[in-house]
């Protein structure tokens, strides 16, 4: 076993489907009657736990924080502590005025304060549905079939399926009848596709093995045995799952709201130099310019933008909420809505295989 363990999952595939049921039994420590209970824990610490890593869960603290990060706000804190430092740190007693800075962290809190519970009550939704489902599969151990949650299953199980069934995890069948696995979620094609037991010997890729079937597929017709090859991380829909889970790319919202702060600071960086200058120029009272100038950098800057936005949208996550639909990111609430047209497959499994237009919307 010690060379199976060093194969990556790729390579442990590859070996299965072109490897006769008995020498992978004799690999595997197993047979018709599943693993032994001595061999459970050693294969789980051999191979792992079939458990598809999530991406990593940031702490309250990392959301709090980076709820008030965006370029609107990060422009406004440094307006705020300029006011701070010339209208209340540099002026004399009788002339400090907070209004200024009272008004723009105002402005930022509130906004902040919006995105930071609307997604915290999202993502509680989200553990609690999570907390209600639990996904079970009929396992064979030493001669005993019963029930187990998918997450216990390790390398060796014999695993028995039947029409409806959700693969838990990449397996070389043993046994087969009128098996008929749908692939889709992995290969896009949406007709099933015919598992048989037979040996291979050709260079083929795992996914047009007929002999293996794949986490995440499900079985639309027949019943079928079969030995778990490989769990979790190390299956195609975990590796999927990897590369899914690596860093977003930039939304259209975001690129929105990057150009309209890019404007901004051009705006600023143009505009108040000069008002400076001039003013300093003509007045002779440089301190008194530079107030100016920063008053006018406060006045091209629309404080209550971003908490009008973070408004918007948290409404927005509510109306979607009361349909069922949860909204883990306030952003995405504005990238659905500039959607020009929005492509979806669906399942004719659960459904009449039929598409109805119930209502639609015109400019």
């Amino acid at each position: 076993m010690k060379k199976l363990i060093s194969l990556d999952a790729h390579n442990r595939l590859n070996w299965a489907m072109k490897e006769n049921i008995e020498n992978i039994f004799i690999k595997l420590k197993t047979g018709v009657s599943g693993l032994s209970n001595d061999s459970i824990e050693i294969m789980r610490e051999a191979f792992g736990k079939n458990k598809i890593s999530d991406q990593k869960k940031d702490s309250a603290l990392k959301k709090f924080i980076f709820a008030f990060i965006n370029p609107f706000t990060i422009i406004l804190f440094i307006l705020a502590g300029v006011s701070l430092f010339t209208e209340v740190i540099l002026a004399n007693s009788e002339n400090k005025d907070f209004t200024g800075v009272i008004i723009i962290s105002t402005m930022v809190i509130t906004s902040g304060l919006l995105r930071f519970i609307q997604e915290s009550r999202s993502d509680n939704a989200v553990e609690k549905l999570n907390e209600m489902v639990e996904t079970t599969a009929l396992i064979t151990r030493s001669g005993i079939s019963k029930e187990i949650p998918v997450d216990e299953i390790v390398v060796g199980d014999l695993i028995t399926l039947n029409a409806g069934d959700i693969v838990p995890a990449d397996i070389r069948l043993i046994q087969a009848k009128d098996l008929f696995i749908s692939q889709s979620s992995l290969t896009g094609e949406s007709e099933p596709v015919e598992k048989i037991i037979v040996e291979i010997s050709e260079n083929i890729l795992p996914l047009e093995s007929k002999n293996l079937i794949f986490m995440g597929s499900n079985v639309i017709s027949g019943s079928s045995k079969g030995i778990v090859i490989t769990t979790g991380d190390e299956t195609i829909l975990g590796r999927i799952a990897k590369d899914l889970n690596k860093k977003k790319s930039i939304t259209s919202f975001e690129k929105g709201v990057n150009s309209v702060s890019k404007v901004l600071i051009t705006f600023m960086f143009f505009m108040v130099p000069f008002i400076f200058l001039i003013n300093g120029v003509v007045k002779g009272d440089w301190f008194e310019a530079f107030l100016f100038a920063l008053s006018i950098a406060v006045g091209l800057t629309p404080e209550m933008l971003p908490m009008i936005v973070s408004a918007n949208l948290a409404k927005g996550a509510r109306k979607m909420a009361k349909k069922k639909v949860i909204v883990k990111n306030l952003n995405a609430i504005q990238d659905l809505g500039a959607m020009d047209i929005l492509c979806t497959d669906k399942t004719g499994t659960l459904t009449e295989d039929k598409i109805v237009l119930e209502h639609y919307f015109n400019i």
